[in-house]
C-alpha cells in the first residue's frame, strides 16, 4: 500500500507505572478523541494509543484537535502514550494494533476498542489475584473481559447510566435491555458462554472456541504473536489475530465478575459490507497459512507432542487436507 510514517511518543505519558501493569492497546481516529479522553481518566492506567493522521488537507486540523484534547483533560497527559501513524490509507486496522502494542510500556496489554466503556476495574482486581497473575505471567493465557451492548442504542448513548458491578447488569439483563456485544453474530462473542459467566464466581477456561471469536483480551506483550497487517478495513481483522494467539498456544479464560459495555456509534455500514466480503476471502486463506506455518514451527522446535499444540491441533483439523499436509513433515 505504501510506506507510513510512524511517530512514537508524539506524546508520552508523565506517570511512572510498574512493570507487571496492564496497558490498554488501543487505535483511534479522529472522531474519537473525546472517548480517548474519556476513557483516560475512567482507567488512570496506562494507555498505549496509535492515532492515525491522514497525509493531505485535514493533518493540521486533526493534530490541532489532538493537542486541545491534551490541554482539557491533565489525565490524558498522565496516562496515554500517543504513537502517530501518517500516511493516506484508512482503516488499517492490525497495523495500527501493532504500533500500539509494540510501544506498550508494561507486561501485560489488553486489546480494546476505544468504544466500549469499563464498567468495573479489572486491572485492580487482576493485579490483586494470584491465579490469575499466574495465568499472565505463564504466556500461556489471556483474560478475557466480557462485553454487553444496550438493545436499543439509545441507551448506550450516556455512559453515566452505566451498572457499575455485576449485580447491578444481571438486572438489567434479565429485563432484557442489555445482551452480549453484537448478539446477532454469535459467534463473534459466543464462546465466552454468558449464560455460564452470569452464575461463574471463578475464572473459566473456554472450550468452545471458534474462529470468528473475537473477544476483549488481557495478554503477556512478550512472546505473543502480531497482528497480520494484510488485513486492511473491517472483518475478520480482530478475529484473525485472536486466532494466531489460539493457535500459538494461548489459552481463553474469561473473568467472572468484570465486563465491558458498548457506547452506541453509527458505523458506515456500506463500507463494512464491502470491506467484511474481501476480508472473508482473504481470512480462508490466513487460517490455512497460518495453521501450516505454527504446525511447521511446534514441529521442527520439538512442541508438537506437547500441551502447547493442542489448540492447533483441535481448530486446524477441521480445515480440509491439514491432517495429509502435517503429515508429509512429521
Amino acid at each position: 500500500m505504501g510506506p507510513s510514517k510512524v511517530i512514537p511518543y508524539y506524546f508520552k505519558a508523565s506517570n511512572e507505572f510498574e512493570q507487571e501493569d496492564i496497558t490498554i492497546s488501543t487505535l483511534v481516529t479522529h472522531n474519537r478523541f473525546k472517548v480517548l479522553s474519556r476513557l483516560a481518566t475512567r482507567y488512570k492506567g496506562p494507555i498505549s494509543c496509535a492515532i492515525h493522521v491522514n497525509d493531505d488537507h485535514t493533518k493540521d486540523t486533526i493534530l490541532s484537535d489532538l493537542h486541545d484534547i491534551y490541554k482539557e483533560n491533565p489525565d490524558m497527559g498522565r496516562y496515554v502514550d500517543i504513537h502517530l501513524v501518517v500516511d493516506k490509507f484508512d482503516r488499517q486496522f492490525n497495523m495500527w494494533r501493532n504500533v500500539a502494542k509494540f510501544f506498550a510500556r508494561t507486561d501485560y496489554i489488553m486489546m480494546l476498542d476505544v468504544d466500549f466503556h469499563l464498567c468495573t476495574d479489572f486491572r485492580t482486581s487482576i493485579r490483586g489475584n494470584p491465579a490469575l497473575m499466574d495465568i499472565l505471567r505463564s504466556g500461556k493465557g489471556a483474560l478475557v473481559v466480557p462485553a454487553f451492548e444496550y438493545l436499543e442504542e439509545d441507551d448506550g448513548m450516556d455512559w453515566r447510566d452505566f451498572p457499575k458491578d455485576k449485580a447491578a447488569l444481571l438486572d438489567i439483563v434479565n429485563q432484557q435491555k442489555i445482551d452480549m456485544f453484537h448478539m446477532g453474530w454469535v459467534r463473534g462473542h459466543g464462546s465466552s458462554d454468558y449464560p455460564k459467566w452470569y452464575k461463574s464466581s471463578k475464572h473459566y477456561k473456554v472450550i468452545d472456541y471458534n474462529y470468528s471469536y473475537e473477544p476483549y483480551v488481557i495478554f503477556k506483550k512478550e512472546g505473543s504473536p502480531w497482528c497480520d497487517e494484510r488485513f486492511v478495513g473491517y472483518g475478520a481483522n480482530k478475529a484473525a489475530c485472536l486466532y494466531e494467539i489460539y493457535l500459538a498456544g494461548i489459552d481463553y479464560w474469561v473473568l467472572p465478575d468484570d465486563f465491558l459495555i458498548h457506547q452506541t456509534h453509527h458505523y458506515l455500514e456500506d463500507t463494512r459490507a464491502k470491506e467484511r466480503k474481501y476480508n472473508k476471502k482473504l481470512y480462508d486463506y490466513f487460517r490455512e497459512e497460518v495453521c501450516l506455518r505454527y504446525s511447521r514451527l511446534m514441529i521442527s522446535s520439538g512442541l508438537w507432542d506437547t500441551p502447547v499444540a493442542n489448540n492447533l491441533k483441535g481448530e486446524c483439523t477441521k480445515i480440509n487436507g491439514f491432517k495429509e499436509a502435517v503429515s508429509r513433515v512429521h
